[in-house]
């Protein structure tokens, strides 16, 4: 079996960017539970930013095969897309979630 499949390190990238939005994510809930939602923003928009860089790895690659690049399957860029778009998912109902709780937390 071969491991020269070019999409491996694109996958590698877009695991890497979603993990550090979650990591950013999970962090921005750490301050939204202290009600510093300063920081729970700055967070979010970091984690906002690494979820962009991993669409990009992924977009790059999906122009290309548009185009008519053909790419051998490959599981791990699975993984990666899964990955990508369920913390997508988690980035947006932080967002959210800390745009409610500053409106209730404010009053």
């Amino acid at each position: 079996m071969k491991d020269d499949n070019v999409l491996i390190p694109v996958a590698m990238q877009i695991i890497i960017f979603a993990g550090n939005a979650r990591t950013k994510t999970n962090q921005a809930l750490d301050y939204l539970k202290t009600k510093d939602f300063s920081k729970a923003k700055e967070y979010i928009t970091e984690a906002r930013q690494e979820i962009i860089n991993a669409h990009k790895e992924q977009t790059d690659i999906i122009q290309k095969e548009a185009a008519g690049e053909s790419y051998e399957t490959c599981l791990l860029f699975t993984h990666a897309q899964d990955t990508l778009m369920t913390i997508m998912s988690e980035v947006n109902l932080a967002e959210k979630m800390i745009e409610l709780f500053e409106i209730f937390m404010v009053r």
